[in-house]
């Protein structure tokens, strides 16, 4: 007989879904005001908390309260609140990158534009652009520290990606592996961690690569990269035996999509590798993350995820043919082609 004993009730349930947003909001400014960094040295009492941020002392213990309800903080009998496990996560420069990736994903930016998605329904188009005036990227390119935050909070969403699809693909042979539009270098690094003969080329925009050098020294292999600067909306690196496109392709509407595949294959030989490196959404009723994440390209970069037909035909329409897909013990797969 199947445990019932911590099921709620379907309406409850659609409730809990529904006030989400609150849990999200009291995470956002948990974040934003630093506070498992003002509580890293231990426990403090509501007031040192509400000194050191600024906030009222009232206020703060309430919300401190309600935090250590979600097990972020711990509520000791004296009133002061000390980190959980959980909570240290939100510590600047912690492992998994979660500050920056609440800070990204919970952002105003980013819940108004999911408040507008009816907007995105009703037209096609990415709310965002009606929320800010501009793209996402364009924002992005405006606000560098934004902008350094979000190629952070990528590595926190997608951290475990990079060694599953090392560990899934097979890169010993490729001489060059040319990242585009590879950010901080994390997926590139990773591979060439694992695999020692490949040298890489690390492509994308000047303000986007930043962080790069710190990751690619930390993982031993800034000898062995080379970093290009360009917009592979104009054209990519030639050259290289394996071209990589993680979290690329779903950002773009199928237009942008066909220039910056066409920019690549112009770049490739025939004997040339396309990876690209997406969720592959399963068909039907199967539950993906994926699919949760394609609302978020429809509302704010105006890009899709997509079935393995559909970016055959993706593919197909662009001058490549689609050889397989390699799945990973992660999320996402590698979808392998090359030039017709």
């Amino acid at each position: 007989m199947a445990d019932t004993s911590t099921q709620v009730p379907l309406h409850v349930e659609m409730i809990r879904m529904g006030t989400a947003y609150w849990l999200s909001s009291l995470v956002y400014t948990a974040a934003k005001l630093g506070l498992a960094d003002h509580l890293a040295d231990g426990p403090k009492s509501t007031d040192d908390v509400a000194e050191a941020t600024g906030m009222n002392a009232r206020a703060v213990h309430r919300f401190m309260r309600t935090l250590a309800s979600f097990g972020i903080l711990t509520q000791s009998d004296d009133d002061t609140f000390a980190l959980t496990e959980l909570g240290a996560t939100l510590k600047k420069n912690a492992p998994g990158s979660a500050r920056s990736t609440v800070l990204t994903m919970a952002s105003p930016w980013a819940w108004r534009s999911f408040g507008a998605l009816e907007y995105s329904l009703s037209t096609g188009k990415p709310a965002i652009d009606k929320i800010l005036g501009m793209s996402l990227f364009d924002y992005l390119a405006q606000h560098p520290e934004e902008a350094a935050q979000f190629s952070e909070s990528m590595v926190g969403i997608h951290g475990g990606e990079p060694p599953a699809v090392a560990a899934a693909y097979d890169f010993s042979s490729f001489g060059t592996i040319v990242d585009v539009g590879g950010a901080t270098g994390n997926m590139l690094a990773h591979i060439l961690s694992k695999y020692p003969q490949p040298k890489g080329i690390l492509f994308d925009r000047e303000h986007v690569v930043t962080e790069a050098p710190v990751l690619l020294e930390a993982k031993g292999v800034a000898d062995r990269v080379t970093t290009v600067h360009g917009n592979f909306f104009e054209s990519v690196p030639e050259g290289g035996d394996a071209y990589i496109l993680s979290h690329i392709i779903h950002d773009w509407s199928v237009e942008q999509c066909h220039t910056i595949l066409g920019n690549c294959r112009k770049a490739m030989t025939k004997s040339a590798k396309l990876l690209i490196v997406e969720f592959v959404l399963p068909k039907g009723n199967t539950p993906h993350f994926g699919k949760l994440a394609d609302m978020v390209m429809l509302t704010i970069p105006g890009g899709e995820e997509r079935t393995a037909d559909e970016y055959g035909q993706l593919l197909d329409d662009a001058g490549f043919t689609m050889t397989r897909v390699v799945p990973t013990a992660s999320d996402v797969c590698v979808v392998e082609a090359q030039v017709k």
